[in-house]
C-alpha cells in the first residue's frame, strides 16, 4: 500500500509539473503573439509616419480617401538619399513635338469620350506650392505581406519576350514583327509569367524615348481581393532577370492595394525587375510631383458604361533630351512630374520596348479560370461603346517627335480569356480593342 502511495504522489507531481509547464507554455506563446503583434504595430504606425507628411490642408472625398495638400519639397521623394538637394524642376525643358491633335481629328459624334476628373475634386482643391497625396490608412498597410513590402509589386508584370540568350532582352534574331495591319494572339516567342494574364500590344527593336496613349476608363469586377485588372502602358529597358527598367502608368482596380474596387490612376516604377526598387505612385522616394491639382491612386471618376457614355484619359511619358527626367502627363494640361534619370540604369539612356494594354491577377481559384474582368470585360470584336481601347498610340524618337509605332506587335496567352485586335483610321490613329471577361465556356 505504502509503495502505491507514493507511486501515485509521484505521479500527481508528474502530472501536476506537466500542467504548470503546460501554462508556462502558453503564456509565454501568449506573450511572444503580443509581442509579435505590438511590434508589427510600431512597425505599422513607423511606415505611416514616412508616408503621411504633415498637410496644410486635407480634403475627405466621398469614396473615403483623404487627400493631404503637402508642401512641394515635403513630399516623399525627398526621402531618398541622392534627392536631398535636389533642386526641383518645376517645368520640362522640351515637350515632345507631333502630338496628335485631338481637336482637329473628325472624330464621328458617336465615338467621342467624355471629360474626366478625380472624385476628391468635388470636395476642394489644393493650393499652389503644395501637391495632393493620397492619406495611406493603417488598414492599407496591414492588408500587405509586411510593411517593407506595401505598394509594391509581388512579381514580374510586364510580358517578357523570350531570347535565346537571356542576358539581351532583344535579341532581334528570335524576333517576329507584324505590322499594325496583322493582329495576332499567342505569340510563341512571347512567354506567360504565373498568375498573370496580358493582352498588349508593343514595339521593340529600336530606341524609345517615350510613349503616348489614350486609354478607355472602365471598372472591372475583380473576383479575389488579391487580384487585380489595369490598363497601362510600359516603358522598358534592360533585361527581364535582375535589372529589368520599368515605367508605367495608366489606371487599376485593386482591392488589395486600395481597399476598395474603384477605378484609379497610378504609376509605377522599377529599376531592378519589381525586387528591391520603386512602389506605386508616391509610396516610396523616387517620382517627384510638382502639379497640385492631380492625385496619384486617386479614384477617376466618371467611368463608362455598356451601350453608354464612354471616358478616357491621355498619358505622356517621355524622356527630356535636356535634363534627362522622365516626365508624365495626364491629359492635355497636367504635367505631374518626373522620376529622375539617376533612379535607372538602361533607362538613363532610352528604352528599348515599350507595350500597351491590360493586365490581370489569375489566381485560379478552385482550379477554374478567374472571372477578374479585363478592360470593360468584352471581348475585342464587340466595338465602340462595348469593348475597351486604346487610341492613338504614340512613341516618342530621338529627336524628340511623336511618331505612330512601327511594326506594333500584339500578345495576349490566353485569347479564349482575353483578346486584342488592332486597327488604325484617320480619327484615332494607331489604335487596339482589348479585353475579355476571364472565365467563360471557351475559357474554362
Amino acid at each position: 500500500m505504502g509503495g502505491g502511495v507514493a507511486c501515485f504522489s509521484n505521479g500527481r507531481f508528474k502530472f501536476g509539473f506537466l500542467v504548470v509547464f503546460w501554462l508556462w507554455g502558453l503564456v509565454s506563446l501568449t506573450c511572444a503573439a503580443r509581442l509579435s503583434v505590438s511590434r508589427q504595430k510600431l512597425e505599422v504606425q513607423k511606415h505611416l509616419n514616412r508616408l503621411n507628411k504633415p498637410a496644410v490642408k486635407s480634403i475627405e472625398s466621398s469614396d473615403g480617401d483623404i487627400i493631404d495638400c503637402v508642401p512641394i519639397s515635403h513630399q516623399p521623394a525627398f526621402d531618398h538619399p541622392f534627392l536631398k538637394d535636389h533642386q526641383i524642376q518645376m517645368r520640362p525643358s522640351y515637350h515632345p513635338e507631333g502630338l496628335f491633335d485631338e481637336n482637329k481629328a473628325s472624330e464621328k459624334p458617336k465615338e467621342r469620350a467624355n471629360p474626366i476628373n478625380q472624385l476628391w475634386h468635388q470636395h476642394g482643391a489644393c493650393p499652389e506650392d503644395t501637391i495632393p497625396i493620397r492619406r495611406t490608412k493603417e488598414d492599407d498597410v496591414v492588408r500587405a505581406s509586411s510593411a517593407k513590402r506595401y505598394g509594391k509589386k509581388k512579381h514580374i508584370t510586364a510580358p517578357q519576350p523570350r531570347s535565346g540568350d537571356s542576358s539581351n532582352l532583344f535579341n532581334e534574331s528570335k524576333k517576329k514583327q507584324r505590322t499594325i495591319s496583322e493582329p495576332r494572339s499567342g505569340d510563341p516567342d512571347l512567354i506567360n509569367q504565373s498568375g498573370h494574364q496580358h493582352a498588349i500590344a508593343y514595339v521593340q527593336g529600336d530606341k524609345y524615348y517615350g510613349a503616348k496613349a489614350t486609354i478607355n476608363v472602365w471598372e472591372p469586377k475583380i473576383q479575389q481581393p488579391n487580384e487585380f485588372s489595369l490598363s497601362q502602358l510600359w516603358i522598358l529597358g534592360g533585361s527581364f532577370g535582375q535589372d529589368l527598367n520599368s515605367i508605367e502608368a495608366g489606371w487599376q482596380v485593386s482591392p488589395d492595394l486600395y481597399g476598395d474596387n474603384n477605378t484609379r490612376l497610378f504609376t509605377y516604377w522599377t529599376s531592378d525587375a519589381y525586387q528591391a526598387t520603386g512602389c506605386y505612385n508616391l509610396l516610396c522616394s523616387g517620382f517627384i510631383q510638382i502639379n497640385s491639382d492631380i492625385a496619384m491612386g486617386a479614384s477617376i471618376s466618371p467611368v463608362s458604361g455598356y451601350r453608354n457614355s464612354q471616358y478616357d484619359i491621355s498619358i505622356l511619358v517621355w524622356k527630356d533630351p535636356k535634363e534627362g527626367h522622365w516626365w508624365m502627363q495626364f491629359g492635355n494640361d497636367y504635367v505631374l512630374g518626373y522620376w529622375p534619370s539617376f533612379l535607372f540604369s538602361y533607362l538613363a539612356d532610352s528604352a528599348s520596348m515599350i507595350e500597351w494594354g491590360g493586365e490581370v491577377v489569375n489566381s485560379e481559384p478552385d482550379g477554374q479560370h478567374t472571372s477578374t474582368q479585363m478592360g470593360s470585360g468584352r471581348f475585342p470584336e464587340e466595338g465602340f461603346g462595348k469593348a475597351s481601347y486604346f487610341r492613338n498610340i504614340q512613341v516618342v524618337d530621338g529627336s524628340n517627335n511623336l511618331k505612330a509605332p512601327k511594326d506594333l506587335g500584339t500578345f495576349t496567352e490566353q485569347s479564349n480569356c482575353y483578346d486584342v485586335q488592332t486597327g488604325s483610321n484617320g480619327d484615332w490613329g494607331h489604335y487596339f480593342y482589348y479585353g475579355g471577361p476571364g472565365r467563360n465556356p471557351n475559357c474554362p
